[in-house]
């Protein structure tokens, strides 16, 4: 696939990237390390070169495996991390990171962790308010000036929130939660993005795997598996069940194809789109997004077809932050 800028970063990466949330082997039930690096090792393979993680996945522990995983060939790979989750970095929702020296200090464990001296996207996890966005924004410019980060940006998709980020600091990215049935980004996010150079990368794109088309009414997942609170809470549940309705209308109107092929296709087709997070723990996990990604944007029919289904600008935040 053709390669993308990452908005005005100077970097430019593989539409397709890879998600490494759940190989922290927490939340998404079980794991192996082999498993994860054999994925890694085939990631490169087959192109993709975006990898995104964070200190909080799995405490750590997605960020060793990448670590170990680049050893020897760190330029093949732009690496993607985060700082700041709530009830990781702080306590009860304040943020640590009360200055911009304890930013710069908290991403050298980054660094260690990664194996690495530079990162190439350092994203801050979720909108605390001011004066943290200050100190991150602060923190940032420093290891900028170090070369220990080349690009830095938030992961929310609270638009007042980007809007006071972008204003405070020289926002690189954003990494924000859309699919087909999430399209709220369309309606004033992506335009503005689009007039600042803000680069975005996609998670949630295959709607925490409801857009496979693999999962039914009745599916179970492990305790440990959050999407669990699907089937436990009655609110999540009943809005899993309507998207699943979403998911059958997808299948009348695409008879015998690969949703998940069609649910990339669509992101791929949005030009304002720099690269898409697809989650994977095991190599027939990754191939499949690969696999799925190569068919690349969607005709205007088919993208008239998903009109029908989520109006433009509509659905509904899937992701749980």
């Amino acid at each position: 696939m053709e390669k993308r800028k990452l908005g005005r970063t100077g970097i430019t990466v593989n539409p397709l990237g890879m998600g490494l949330w759940a190989m922290g082997g927490s939340g998404w039930g079980h794991t192996e390390d082999g498993e994860s690096l054999e994925a890694i090792n085939r990631a490169l393979e087959m192109g993709v070169d975006f990898f995104d993680t964070a200190d909080v996945y799995g405490d750590g522990h997605s960020e060793e495996l990448l670590g170990r995983a680049m050893k020897g060939r760190r330029d093949r790979f732009v690496v993607g991390t985060k700082i700041g989750w709530k009830g990781f970095d702080g306590e009860a929702g304040r943020s640590a990171y009360t200055s911009a020296q304890r930013v710069m200090a908290e991403v050298e464990q980054n660094l260690r962790r990664l194996k690495t001296d530079y990162i190439d996207v350092l994203q801050w996890h979720v909108n605390f308010q001011e004066p943290t966005m200050e100190m991150f924004i602060r923190g940032c410019e420093g290891l900028k000036e170090q070369g220990k980060i080349r690009a830095y940006g938030v992961s929310t998709s609270d638009l007042p929130y980007i809007r006071a980020f972008a204003q405070a600091g020289n926002q690189d990215t954003l990494q924000i939660d859309y699919s087909i049935l999430n399209r709220t980004a369309e309606e004033n996010i992506f335009p503005f993005c689009r007039e600042k150079g803000i680069g975005t990368i996609i998670r949630g794109g295959l709607a925490m795997g409801i857009l496979t088309g693999k999962f039914s009414p009745d599916s179970q997942f492990e305790e440990d598996d959050f999407r669990s609170a699907w089937q436990s809470d009655p609110e999540q549940h009943r809005q899993y069940l309507a998207d699943l309705e979403r998911v059958e209308g997808l299948r009348q109107a695409f008879p015998g194809e690969n949703l998940a092929q069609i649910a990339l296709g669509f992101l791929l087709s949005n030009r304002d789109v720099s690269c898409v997070i697809a989650g994977a723990k095991r190599v027939d996990q990754l191939v499949s997004n690969v696999n799925a990604a190569q068919k690349g944007p969607l005709s205007a029919r088919e993208l008239a077809l998903i009109d029908d289904i989520v109006a433009p600008g509509g659905g509904r935040k899937i992701w749980p932050a």
